[in-house]
Parts: structure tokens; sequence; C-alpha cells
């Protein structure tokens, strides 16, 4: 039986077919019922799977605490895209960036070079990506610092990482248990056994 008529996809439903060398950046905000959150990557669309409950508090705890503490030259991002080149718009879980990148209430996306973090909490579906694939994309488009969040016993724990300008590359800073406390981008100090309470 296929997967497809579970989601009530029948025959005569219509996959977008990609165009000769890939989709493009524009090309996302275009297509017409793609789900929410797809990203673009390489060209090829991704799509992603329901977030579990870990995933959207982890996220939750992260925006309202960087909203709360960042200084009033940074704002903070939920599930925004970046657009990295022609050929990737990926879109963290969370992104702070430099307060005047707002483009306009229409914007659908940010340009790395006003992303100052990118976020993203590890997934079942998207280890693979956000392990290895979107640190290297990030870090080429010169995003000075990433996170990657992993589940330890239902807590976040937090991968650190800051761009080496010269290699274009993330150097592991900190691995953080139980409370994140950073001095960079800005002073920051995150319980992360907080995502137990409400």
């Amino acid at each position: 039986m296929s997967a497809a008529r579970e989601y009530g996809l029948d025959g005569e439903y219509k996959w977008p077919r990609p165009p000769e060398g890939g989709w493009t950046a524009d090309d996302l905000d275009e297509l017409p019922d793609l789900p929410p959150h797809t990203e673009l990557l390489d060209g090829s669309l991704v799509l992603v799977s329901p977030q579990t409950a870990f995933h959207m508090r982890t996220i939750r705890l992260l925006e309202n605490s960087l909203l709360d503490q960042a200084p009033d030259d940074f704002d903070v991002f939920r599930e925004f895209t970046i657009t990295l080149d022609r050929r990737n718009r990926p879109e963290p879980d969370v992104l702070v960036t430099r307060a005047g990148a707002d483009l306009g209430t229409k914007e659908t996306r940010l340009l790395p070079e006003d992303v100052v973090v990118a976020v993203e909490v590890v997934s079942e579906d998207s280890e693979d990506r956000d392990r290895e694939v979107k640190p290297r994309k990030y870090a080429q488009a010169g995003i000075a610092h990433y996170w990657l969040v992993e589940q330890n016993r239902g807590l976040p724990v937090v991968y650190v990482y800051e761009l080496d300008p010269v290699g274009r590359a993330y150097g592991l800073s900190g691995i953080f248990h139980d409370r994140l406390k950073l001095t960079a981008p800005f002073p920051l100090d995150i319980d992360l056994t907080a995502l137990r309470r409400r």
C-alpha cells in the first residue's frame, strides 16, 4: 500500500517536478501547495516531518529566552528562511539577527549577512542535515554562530560553534547541559532545565 494514499493523495495529485538544474531560492515563494517549513537545499525541496513536543518546547524556550535577553540591536526570528545562495534556502528553528534585518511585513527570508546565530534543534529526520549539511552551508555563508541542540534524557544539550573566518568553518566553543551561559554574541544565561517547567 502506498504511503501517499494514507495522506489522502490519490493518483491525480501532481508532485512538483524540479526544473533542469533544480529549484531556486525564489521558487520557494512561488510553488503552490508546499507544506509549511519546506526548505531548499542544493536545489531540492526538503519536506519536514511534524514536530515532536521536545522540538517545539525547546524552540519556544530558546526563542523566549533570547527575546528577553538580547540587546536592542538584535532581533529573534523563529522558523524563518535564509537565502544562502541561489540554490539554498534553509529554515533554522531559531535565528538571531541584527535589528535592522526585518525588511518589511511581507518579507519571507533573511540574508546571511543579517544573521548572527542560526539554531537547529535536531529531529529524527533532520540528523544528517542539522549535524553535517547545514553547519557547512551556514559557515560558508559567513554566519558567525551556530548552535546545534540535541536531546539527552528529555533535556536540551546545546553545542555552540563559532566561525573561523579564515577557514570558513565552525569550531566547537562549548557544550552546555542544564545551563547555557555565553558572552558572545551578547551575554546570555538560559536555564535549559526550564524545559520541564511551563
